[in-house]
């Protein structure tokens, strides 16, 4: 077996692991992976590298940020050949790491509580707008921290002085305005 057998340049190991070079060394930078260099400085990656990179992208798009990931990185080199194991084993007999799965909670939970906010946000807009059903979803939602209440009617479409507000504008102008 030759000394370089498996070793990849930056563009190949990213497109083996589904992602672009700049994620890739963005995940470097974030210590996720680390790279070796060539005598001439260039990146080299090997196929546990890129295991190990495919592992944070399917973290990532499960939901975790890449703090997340990070909090649990050192176990990214314990992976399985078959690939990235459920954060918390259905097998009763396995092993469970209590901190991923402490943070694999954390940011379900996070998440639980945007969707609850944007829920709430979506209703009082469709009100806003006389969707059909919107004032029932927005008796039962609780207040929004931070959401001022807006003018009733659009009586705030007119800046002191008379000058409309861009908010007032017909979409057609205010496409043009942006141009």
């Amino acid at each position: 077996m030759r000394a370089d057998e498996g070793r990849m340049r930056i563009g190949d190991a990213a497109a083996a692991a589904g992602m672009t070079p700049r994620a890739l060394r963005y995940y470097e930078q974030q210590g996720l992976v680390t790279a070796r260099r060539t005598p001439a400085g260039h990146r080299e990656y090997d196929t546990e590298d890129v295991r190990r990179l495919r592992a944070v992208r399917a973290l990532r798009e499960a939901g975790l940020t890449v703090g997340d990931v990070r909090a649990f990185a050192h176990l990214l080199r314990t992976l399985p050949p078959s690939g990235l194991p459920d954060l918390i084993p259905r097998d009763p007999g396995a092993t469970r790491c209590g901190v991923a799965e402490s943070v694999a909670r954390r940011r379900l939970a996070d998440l639980d509580d945007r969707i609850a906010r944007l829920s709430q946000l979506r209703a009082r807009l469709a009100a806003r707008l006389g969707e059909p059903g919107a004032q029932e979803q927005t008796a039962q939602a609780p207040a929004v921290p931070g959401n001022g209440a807006a003018a009733p009617g659009g009586a705030a479409c007119r800046r002191p002085g008379g000058a409309q507000s861009e908010d007032s504008v017909s979409p057609r102008v205010s496409r043009s305005i942006v141009r």
